[in-house]
């Protein structure tokens, strides 16, 4: 379960944050503190830097563009070659020099941190280059094969809207080949993902080469049409996009079915783990800094992990006995996972409980939140297309001029294998008080830049606020059976899990069997589920670490502001202050509870609190 604020089509060219927002918003955006007017040099020099960045940002990820409202590029795909891998990574060092020629010293303190964050994204960017991860395009998750998954995020409403999708069409060879080029570049240079995983991707791509052309998901968007756009229009368009269809976009997915079969999957390794690649363990240990945003060692964050494990199993066992349950804990998760008590028959059936669980959430908020988000959202399934082989659920952030809600992706694949008493936890974590609150939340936040207001490169703090938000059913009354409580330990488990299996295979050369036991053997979650989510971290390394990392920051900080502050403490306060910066490193987010924390003392102290960063 992730944030998973996607853009189908772009290649993983980089681990850059992408800035999100629209042109609007970019310009009309004004830097923390107000208007420019009275700001000094470097305070406009940094803010300019920032727009350009943005813009440039844009221009490079064209769907990502589109995905959050932007139309300018509406057109195009990114230019995945070689030498634009190249072009990018010189101007991240050309970007980075701009930046220190802006003297820090005379910022505002606001100003201070959005220069060292935006520096931080730089070097990790620089630093990332080197380990060749653009050499991996493709995987069982996504990449050009579900590039038809864009036209959900887009809107057709123009007949301009309509041209724009064909000429991305007649443009997908141009892009097919320059990921091909990547992934024969990948061949050579040992920058693989295992068979294992790899060997799912085939049937993905034989689905974008139907008998007929209507039949193609990427002429959806020409089956019906606005009533405003005249017929004739119609039918222009419908045959353009049958022809773009017929002679780009299904030759282009052949290709790639060739090129994938015969070359590339044959070599693919049969091992798992990042291990494997040229200077893979540094790799390792860089992906596992970047996303849990400390200085943590994967040793550490193994061990951590085994002590959590521990320490949930004693709660699981709690539950178990609360239930009256006679056997192990291993037989109590058999049961949860095969009595069909559990379960749902059909898919219709699943989509509505889903959707009531998010309706049940929603009136609770209020007990543990001064400040929501005005964004709406809604509960939708996972395309079937791609549903067997992608986890539980995920969370697709709205667009950012409000044409589009945020949506909390559903699984209604095999619906005998999602358990009713996972379904609060989850919708806790991907729907509200997690990603959706959350990331609503920071793109609502108008006094800080673009960058921070509508970014998602601290994995760590997304996600570890999503685990975090799952424990909130229990402040809101939420856990009123104990499956269901025991569904959020099972959760809280998986996390905890994660930080040994993953780095379990990518550092300590588990191969994927012992990494599936251990989860079956420390989790309820269902065979169907454990594998999807394994064969996730193998493609994804360092990721997974992220949750429960930072949950366990968060959970550390109420426990210190409510040790500190005693019946002073106020836990909808709390989480104004965690929110109210938007998506922050771990330290960043440290520095501003004990921030809150001095403030509060100090106003029942008579005193005057500290200025607020």
């Amino acid at each position: 379960m992730r944030a998973k604020r996607k853009c189908p089509a772009l290649p993983l060219l980089t681990l850059a944050i992408l800035f999100q927002t629209t042109p609007a918003l970019a310009q009309t955006q004004q830097p923390t503190g107000g208007d420019m007017t009275n700001a000094n040099a470097a305070t406009r020099e940094l803010h300019k830097l920032f727009d350009d960045e943005w813009e440039w940002t844009m221009r490079e990820n064209p769907t990502f563009a589109s995905t959050l409202g932007d139309r300018r590029y509406n057109d195009r795909w990114e230019d995945a070659s070689l030498e634009s891998v190249e072009r990018q990574y010189q101007h991240r060092l050309e970007t980075l020099k701009r930046l220190q020629t802006i003297p820090r010293a005379q910022l505002s303190t606001a100003d201070q941190l959005n220069y060292d964050l935006f520096k931080k994204d730089l070097d990790n960017d620089i630093e990332g280059h080197k380990f060749k991860l653009y050499l991996l395009p493709i995987n069982q998750r996504g990449g050009i094969q579900t590039a038809d998954e864009l036209t959900e995020l887009l809107r057709f409403q123009t007949v301009k809207d309509y041209e724009d999708w064909i000429a991305r069409m007649k443009a997908l060879p141009r892009y097919m080949d320059q990921t091909i080029a990547l992934m024969r570049e990948g061949v050579r240079a040992h920058m693989l993902w295992p068979k294992v995983v790899e060997q799912r991707v085939a049937a993905q791509i034989d689905k974008q080469t139907p008998a007929r052309p209507e039949d193609s998901t990427f002429y959806k968007p020409f089956r019906a049409f606005p009533a405003d756009i005249p017929e004739a229009e119609r039918a222009r368009l419908a045959q353009a996009a049958r022809e773009a269809v017929a002679q780009n976009v299904i030759p282009a997915y052949r290709q790639l079915k060739d090129y994938f079969t015969k070359e590339y999957l044959p070599a693919s390794p049969e091992q798992v783990g990042v291990w494997q690649w040229p200077d893979g363990a540094q790799a390792y240990a860089f992906l596992a800094r970047r996303y849990t945003t400390t200085t943590m060692t994967p040793e550490q964050i193994h061990k951590r992990g085994l002590q959590e494990v521990a320490r949930i199993r004693g709660e699981m066992q709690k539950v178990m006995e609360q239930v009256g349950f006679k056997g192990s804990l291993k037989d109590f998760f058999k049961k949860l996972r095969t009595d069909e008590q559990f379960y749902y028959k059909t898919p219709e059936d699943l989509l509505e409980a889903y959707r009531a669980t998010a309706k049940r959430i929603d009136p609770n908020l209020v007990k543990v939140f001064k400040t929501l988000p005005r964004q709406p959202y809604g509960v939708t399934p996972i395309p079937d297309a791609v549903a067997p082989d992608t986890t539980t659920a995920y969370y697709q952030s709205g667009a950012a001029d409000g044409s589009r809600p945020g949506y909390y992706y559903v699984n209604l694949y095999k619906p005998e294998t999602r358990p009713k008493w996972e379904m609060m936890a989850l919708s806790l974590h991907e729907s509200v008080p997690g990603h959706h609150l959350q990331i609503a939340r920071a793109m609502e936040l108008g006094e800080i830049p673009k960058f921070r207001r509508y970014g998602g490169g601290y994995t760590a703090f997304v996600e570890g606020w999503g685990l975090y938000a799952e424990s909130l059913g229990e402040d809101m009354g939420l856990y009123d059976d104990p499956y269901s409580k025991f569904g959020q330990l099972t959760y809280e488990m998986w996390r905890a899990v994660r930080l040994v299996v993953d780095t379990g295979m990518h550092y300590y050369k588990w191969d994927r069997q012992k990494a599936i036991d251990y989860f079956l053997d420390n989790a309820a979650k269902t065979e169907l589920d454990v594998t999807n989510e394994i064969d996730r971290y193998i493609t994804d390394p360092g990721q997974a670490l992220a949750y429960k990392i930072g949950q366990l920051k968060i959970k550390e900080l109420r426990a210190r502001a409510h040790d500190q502050l005693g019946d002073r403490f106020d836990l909808r306060e709390f989480h104004d202050v965690v929110l109210g910066s938007g998506a922050v490193p771990l330290d960043v987010l440290e520095r501003n509870v004990d921030e809150w924390i001095r403030n509060q003392k100090s106003q029942a102290n008579g005193g005057q609190p500290a200025q607020k960063h």
